[in-house]
């Protein structure tokens, strides 16, 4: 019998963490979606270990919680935790665009350019989403630098999953494409300083957008309420 590989059991709790993973960022998975360790180890045919292992990750990056009788689920998010999450996005993609605008070159342009060009020939909301991703990920990627990179992606998508079907529904697909196509003129003109006045803006608007839809939900459900 042919002997395991040591590094077999690392390779396949990361293998169960990246499958999971997508299917909660894509939102196969929503909130509340129970993650029981016995079936999620029938299914992707391993012991509980790798299983446990992939969920603790997925905690640490705040797609899973634990309750004490149901165990792992998939976490949802309320409205102050997702501006929490968009202030960090600020101070992570303007610190990464600093360091990345002055190493960019001509190829980097061209797939953030590729990158708009996809979006704007998309009529689906949630691709808006994934082009969006591409974009700041583009955008940071010059920064070389793989653990802020990590990090953008981690807060990036978590944000975008929450809140990329609420706030394309708000503000459409024309606002986040015009503030990402100034985006990538100021790279081409190497403005580092309205590279980050611009990024800034342009999250401080989502989260600006994100506060209103709420405050108008609240008032449609107060509006609906009977008085007794």
């Amino acid at each position: 019998m042919r002997a395991r590989s040591p590094s077999a059991p690392q390779a396949l709790h990361q293998t169960i963490r990246e499958v999971l993973r997508n299917e909660i960022l894509s939102g196969k998975l929503q909130a509340g979606h129970q993650l029981r360790q016995d079936a999620l180890a029938e299914r992707f045919q391993a012991s509980r270990i790798p299983v446990r292992e992939a969920l603790r990750q997925l905690e640490s990056e705040g797609l899973v919680v634990h309750h004490l009788n149901r165990g792992a689920v998939v976490a949802g998010m309320n409205v102050q935790q997702i501006c929490e999450l968009l202030d960090i996005r600020v101070a992570l993609e303007c610190h990464a665009a600093r360091l990345a605008v002055p190493n960019m070159v001509e190829r980097d342009f061209e797939a953030m350019e590729r990158i708009l060009e996809a979006y704007a020939a998309s009529d689906v909301v949630a691709d808006w989403a994934e082009y969006n991703r591409q974009f700041h990920l583009a955008l940071s990627a010059p920064a070389n630098n793989g653990r802020l990179r990590r990090l953008i992606e981690e807060y990036c998508l978590n944000t975008d999953r929450y809140t990329h079907v609420a706030m394309s529904e708000a503000t459409g697909r024309d606002k986040p494409m015009e503030d990402h196509y100034a985006l990538l003129a100021a790279c081409r003109a190497r403005d580092v300083a309205r590279v980050v006045a611009l990024l800034e803006e342009h999250i401080d608007h989502t989260r600006r957008e994100l506060l209103a839809t709420a405050r108008e939900r609240a008032m449609g459900e107060a509006a609906e309420t009977p008085f007794v």
